[in-house]
């Protein structure tokens, strides 16, 4: 199986129903209202700097690093997400490149390095080796620039039944879509386990210095089974919805986030 014809497939179909969906509201971030999580805005500055995102889907959070003051590319598989990016970009009047490749081939196609590499929510799950994705961000990062993730915790996949440690074969599903408006249809998707030892030690090998490791016990999205719905105001006044998973009484951790320098 090539899994990224299989994934690429159903990203595109995906696409199709993501631009429509509640969960994204594209209505609102023409609106001005940003894609990004408070996770990543309290943990980035990008203002006045060169910005890659990998696995960027059509553009939203990369469209919103714009906002926040970056000079932005994003970087993705789907050729249907990739279309809907750029028109995104001339709807909201915000300079943005966008290139569709996959991620290994990405070294190929990038002409530059950047200040930041960054990554989000549910991404590194559909490549099978992050030596090689850590070599690409290392090489796409200018001395000194970082890597900045967020990712949902892997612990949180023993819940639903699948690995939380690595393996040789790729957990192959049948499954609709994750938005509301799903329409029920099913596409087959390749994905891999990896714990966060392994994100550790690919960052480490590929030549990076770790910078900070967090933890969190809720997620800023509505993404899993048996989440309860909170909502929190932080320092400066501003409301946020969190969600929240319990087991035996106790909080599951459900993102972390990485922070990597390229040292020269």
């Amino acid at each position: 199986m090539d899994y990224l014809v299989v994934n690429k497939s159903a990203w595109d179909k995906r696409t199709k129903v993501h631009v429509g969906s509640k969960f994204y509201d594209v209505d609102g971030f023409l609106s001005g209202n940003s894609a990004l999580q408070e996770i990543e805005l309290e943990e980035l500055d990008v203002k006045g700097k060169s910005l890659l995102h990998l696995q960027c889907h059509f553009g939203l959070d990369t469209l919103s690093w714009a906002r926040e003051g970056a000079e932005v590319t994003g970087i993705d598989l789907s050729s249907v997400a990739i279309e809907q990016a750029r028109e995104l970009a001339v709807k909201s009047q915000l300079e943005a490149n966008f290139i569709c490749s996959d991620l290994y081939s990405a070294a190929d196609k990038l002409e530059r390095q950047f200040d930041i590499v960054f990554t989000s929510y549910g991404a590194i799950c559909w490549l099978p080796d992050l030596n090689r994705w850590a070599q690409i961000i290392k090489a796409s990062l200018k001395p000194g620039g970082e890597f900045y993730m967020a990712e949902f915790h892997p612990l949180e996949a023993l819940f639903d039944g699948y690995s939380y440690f690595a393996q040789d074969e790729p957990d192959i599903d049948e499954e609709g879509t994750y938005t509301e408006n799903c329409s029920g249809e099913k596409e087959t998707l390749v994905s891999w386990p990896h714990p966060i030892s392994e994100v550790f030690n690919a960052l480490i090998a590929a030549g990076l210095e770790i910078k900070h490791y967090n933890e969190f016990d809720f997620s800023p999205y509505d993404a899993f089974a048996n989440l309860d719905k909170e909502l929190v105001t932080d320092k400066n006044g501003k409301q946020h919805t969190r969600y929240a998973m319990k087991h035996n009484d106790q909080r599951v951790p459900l993102v972390y986030s990485i922070s990597a320098i390229n040292n020269p």
